[in-house]
Parts: C-alpha cells; structure tokens; sequence
C-alpha cells in the first residue's frame, strides 16, 4: 500500500473541565478541535454480529500485534490526555475509559467515545498490520452512530480514513474486521465521525501482523489470539457464563458449577520450551469476589485427578506461562483413566502436530454432569460445590504455520473432535472417542468456530475425522 504523505500535522483539542466516571461525565464544557483527515485508503471490511472477544499475546506487542482490552488504565474524564494501557501509549479526546453498569465490556471497563472524539496511537507497529478486529456496541440506550478506522505512516504527522465507515446501532457486541495488509511502520485509531452526543463503547482491539509466509505453506510459528474464531458461548459478565482471559488462554467460567464451561487457546511451537512443570495449583483471584473459587483442597480424597483443559505442557514457554495454566478455573474433576490416558495422548498427539510445523486452534470444555473416579460415581465433589463432568470433549483446527488462519480455513482443513466419557476403565487410545463438531454443538448449544464462512463451516463441522493418530 503506497501512499503520498501530506505535511500538515495533527489537530489536537482544548479543554475546560474534567469529570468522574459517571454519566455526569457527560455534561462536563470541552471545546474539541476534530483531527486533520488527509485522505481515504480503501481495504477489504467485513463485518460479524455478536463475535466474541479475542486476546492476543502481549509480548513484544508493536512488533507481533495484540489485542487492547482497555482494562490496566485509570481515564476518567473526556478531556484529552495520554493513557498508558497494556500495548502502550495512546493519546484519547473526548473519550474515557468507562466502567459503569451502561458501558458495554468483557471484562470491567471499555473505550467510550462521543461527539467527534479519537483514541489513537502513540506507538508505531514497525513490521505493520495485515488485520485489525474491533468490538463496538452502543453505550446505554443511546442512538446510532458511525465511526471510522483511521492510520498514520509518519508517526502521527498525518491521518487517513481506513476502509469503510462503520455503523454501531446493537447493543451487543459486533465486530468490524479490516484487512489492511500493510507491511509498512503504520499507527491506528478510532475516530468517531458521526452520531453526535451518542456513545459507543470499544473493546478489544486486535492488531494482528503478518508471520507466515503466506497461505498453506509453512511459515514462522507465532503465538496468535486464544480465541481467534469466536467466543464459543458469547461468554460475558453472567455468573454461569464469565468470561475471563490470560495471554495463555481464554476461558467461560460457570460459577454455580465450580469449572470453567470451555478454555481456548492457541498452539504452536512458539508457546512451547523447557519450562518446568510448576505444579503450583491456585485459587483464582481473578473471579468476582462473590464467586465460588476452588482450591487445590477442594480435590483431596475425591478420587478425581485435578483435569488442566489447556494442558501444563502446551504453555512451557516460561515458568509465567506455565504457572498460569494452574489457576483451577482451567482445572476439572477428571477421572484418572480419561486424564492420563486418551486425554493426555490426544495432548501429545496435538504436540508433536506443532512441533512438526503447524499451529492448531483447541477449544477444549465439559459436559453434563457424573462420573467415576478411584472411589467411584459422583456428581460433584467438595460439598456439592464443583460439578464432576459426565464428559470431557476437545476441538481442534490444525493449519500449517502462517497467518491470516480464518481466511486459509478451507473444506479440506482438517479438524479432530473427540469427547471422552469422564469415566475409569475406558480406551487409552483417544481415537476411540473421535465424533464431530456438530455433535459437540448439539451437546453442548455452542458455537465453537462461528468466524469461519457459513459454506465451509457446514461441511468441516460434520466431518468426523480418521487421520492419523500418532
């Protein structure tokens, strides 16, 4: 994408007041002086309903992508001012970060903007972008209105219009996605543009960059979004249906079950090392305090081994990674047989897959409710607190190493489907259990890849898979 830069700056604001986070936020005097647009670069723009959030690794974020989830920064007032945030600097005018029961979010605050107001970048993505996601809602009840998706290739000199204007009239979460593919230093911002005093909330941003050397051939292993087709549930902030996510996995927690409904994430060589294995099972702090939150006690004596859905070893990458899988929102009442046999040789299997050269999307989760452990059936264990599965089932989409992954899903993508009884006595061999997605969405009333196109969903879905095994 080439471009003719015009030198004529950027237009900050003025203002007068400031304010709390609240609605009377929204009454406070600020005088706005609108960003110079100096142009218009036309990219593909696509647009889902209801997606879910994305999170993205945050490690040497301007350079690999990330997703901004808005939650690590204090920004109270609509006056222009600086905020540092988890990817970095951004600069934001007539926006705030909001964190009341009106704002839209996945976790516990959200970008909110009004009038004609920006959040932009501070910071350059030097190896430049190939897909922006962006989730937007309307904040409270408030009318429609549109904004665009905006970019400087001179470090915030001069800002242009990118793709199409986007219209926020849900109050449910949709996502605009546009493909730039630019492989220039480039910066991004969201630029309100029309709409008036309505405001629309902005969460999870995700920046993805170019990795691979293209489609279906091999290219560099990368630590991609956990959650990159979808949010199976449309997990949010309902206490049976929680939405919480680390940089190693994202995950639906159920509170009046003790376990989490499914974890998400992404394997690849990258997220692989010689970490050692932490053993360090934990409470998760990171659930509403009013939640249920197990501990490792909660286990002792119940016959059922305490069940990683992201695997200990899929996330060896650093003691930090590894250790995260050990929070006991990832951890289920597993019977020996099903966790150390089929379940863990289906995680070797997946294994080896990545170490060969591929990077695999798993959504892994439970279902219904008893099974046998060493002392044999119960339906839940600790008092009635945590719910023991009847089963343990595992999706995965296998693709070579590269990037763009939805766009190179095709109808000869193969993914595995398993579900295991929660059960002792059963199959070590994990290719007994083999069903297909269908049947885990009717199992379950989930969504488990929603991003991918309806005309090849339909086909891989029903697909039972007989590859190989070893």
């Amino acid at each position: 994408m080439k471009l003719k830069l015009v030198t004529l700056g950027v237009a900050m604001s003025l203002f007068l007041t400031g304010c709390t986070n609240d609605d009377k936020s929204d009454y406070q005097a600020i005088e706005s002086i609108p960003l110079a647009i100096e142009g218009e670069l036309k990219v593909e723009t696509l647009h889902y309903d209801n997606e879910g959030p994305h999170e993205h690794n945050q490690t040497q974020k301007s350079a690999s992508g990330f997703t901004e989830a808005f939650e690590n920064a204090s920004k109270t007032s609509y006056s222009g001012a600086t905020v540092n945030l988890a990817s970095g600097s951004w600069y934001l005018t007539d926006a705030l970060l909001g964190a009341t029961s009106n704002d839209r979010k996945y976790g516990s605050k959200s970008l909110r903007i009004r009038n004609e107001g920006y959040a932009i970048m501070n910071f350059d993505m030097p190896n430049g972008a190939s897909t922006i996601r962006i989730r937007h809602a309307k904040y409270g009840n408030n009318g429609t209105s549109t904004w665009r998706l905006i970019a400087s290739y001179n470090s915030g000199g001069d800002w242009y219009f990118v793709g199409n204007t986007i219209t926020t009239s849900s109050t449910a979460f949709n996502t605009a996605v546009f493909n730039v593919d630019e492989d220039s230093s480039v910066r991004f911002g969201i630029y309100k543009v029309s709409g008036g005093s309505n405001r629309i909330n902005i969460d999870n941003v995700e920046i993805a960059v170019n990795g691979g050397t293209g489609d279906n051939t091999p290219g560099v292993p990368s630590r991609d979004s956990n959650i990159t087709f979808g949010n199976p549930s449309n997990a949010g902030s309902s206490s049976n249906n929680y939405y919480l996510s680390r940089s190693d996995y994202a995950l639906s927690y159920n509170n009046s079950k003790g376990i989490a409904n499914w974890v998400s994430w992404h394997l690849s060589s990258s997220w692989m090392g010689s970490a050692r294995r932490c053993n360090c099972f934990k409470r998760d702090t990171g659930l509403p305090s009013n939640f249920f939150r197990a501990t490792t006690s909660d286990y002792t004596g119940s016959g059922f081994d305490r069940g990683h859905l992201c695997p200990s070893a899929d996330r060896n990458g650093s003691s930090t990674s590894n250790s995260n899988t050990y929070y006991m929102t990832n951890i289920a009442p597993q019977s020996p047989d099903n966790n150390q046999r089929s379940w863990k040789n289906l995680e070797d299997y997946l294994r080896s897959l990545a170490q060969d050269g591929n990077e695999i999307h798993i959504i892994a989760g439970i279902a219904g409710q008893g099974g046998s452990g060493r002392n044999g059936f119960a339906n839940t264990i600790d008092g009635g607190n945590i719910s023991v599965p009847d089963s343990f089932w595992k999706v995965a989409i296998i693709l070579p190493n590269g990037s763009n992954d939805i766009n190179r899903v095709n109808t000869s993508t193969r993914i595995i489907a398993v579900n295991i009884p929660n059960d002792q006595g059963i199959s070590s061999s994990w290719t007994n259990f083999r069903t297909s997605v269908n049947q885990i969405e009717s199992l379950t009333g989930y969504d488990l890849f929603e991003n991918i196109p309806n005309s090849i969903e339909s086909v891989i879905e029903s697909r039972v898979d007989n590859g190989p095994s070893n």
